[in-house]
């Protein structure tokens, strides 16, 4: 199964069960270790963990690896980890606070402070 392929069933397993603002973001320029980069909110501990685990079985079905899931203690994060592709479910106070989007972005979405080290080397 190539990436577009991995990534479709991503997206389609996280509609399955509601998930909101799905993203999906390139990180092969970003990243050696995998080529997309997921992020999804669930309204919920119990529907994070839910996505989390509906994910994880469609992979499964479809004969791909699932290398973890993490997070599931608390269900305010789950990291699903299928190598190529990393899916981050997060409640929205969460995801509003580590904003793994910017994070993840190839160009800053905040512009440096007048005489930071990024404004100087400009």
């Amino acid at each position: 199964m190539d990436i577009t392929q991995t990534e479709q069933l991503v997206v389609s397993a996280l509609e399955d069960i509601k998930a909101k603002d799905i993203l999906v973001i390139d990180s092969s320029r970003l990243s050696a270790l995998f080529e997309r980069v997921v992020i999804a909110t669930g309204d919920s501990n119990r529907q994070t963990r839910s996505l989390a685990h509906h994910v994880a079985d469609k992979a499964r079905e479809a004969g791909l690896e699932v290398i973890g899931i993490e997070g599931e203690g608390t269900g305010e994060w789950v990291l699903v980890d299928l190598g190529s592709i990393v899916i981050h479910i997060m409640q929205p106070a969460v995801r509003s606070h580590y904003n793994l989007e910017e994070l993840w972005s190839a160009t800053p979405t905040r512009p440096s402070r007048p005489g930071s080290a990024a404004a100087r080397a400009a």
